[in-house]
């Protein structure tokens, strides 16, 4: 479990550094949707960031330390990287910075946060009890050392 504890603290970071380099690159150097192209990768960003907010939680949960406060500072970090994630595109040939682009960063976060408020916050459903069993068991196994 304390590989697991390592992975969960690692993963945001990680992913942000992911974000960073696939926004580096022009829209299409990596994958290239045949049919909807646009419409996929645009729709991307809600998924994209609202992960980003879904590690986050992770990273605080396995300490036992996922409360309102945590939760919103994750939900803040995860915007706040969208917004530099637009800002960096914005210098990098044939990629542009776009406020709409934003906008759908901050909606996967807020959705990310909504579904995390009422399953773990509030625990009324088996999302939040499975996350309860998570933290459980990596604190257990952090606690014998």
């Amino acid at each position: 479990m304390k590989f697991i504890r390592i992975v969960l603290k690692v993963l945001p970071f990680t992913y942000m550094s992911f974000i960073w380099l696939l926004s580096s690159k022009p829209a299409d150097a990596y994958i290239e949707f045949r049919v909807y192209d646009g419409f996929i990768k645009e729709s991307l960003h809600l998924v994209e960031f609202g992960i980003l907010y879904g590690l986050f939680v992770l990273y605080f949960l396995v300490d036992g330390k996922l409360t309102m406060k945590t939760s919103i500072f994750s939900a803040i970090v995860a915007s706040m990287w969208g917004l530099i994630d637009e800002i960096h595109q914005s210098f990098v040939p044939y990629r542009s910075a776009d406020v709409i682009d934003l906008v759908k960063d901050v909606i996967g976060v807020i959705v990310g946060f909504i579904i995390v408020h009422f399953s773990y916050i509030k625990r009324k459903n088996r999302l939040g009890a499975w996350m309860d069993r998570l933290a459980f068991t990596v604190n257990k196994e952090r606690k014998q050392f």
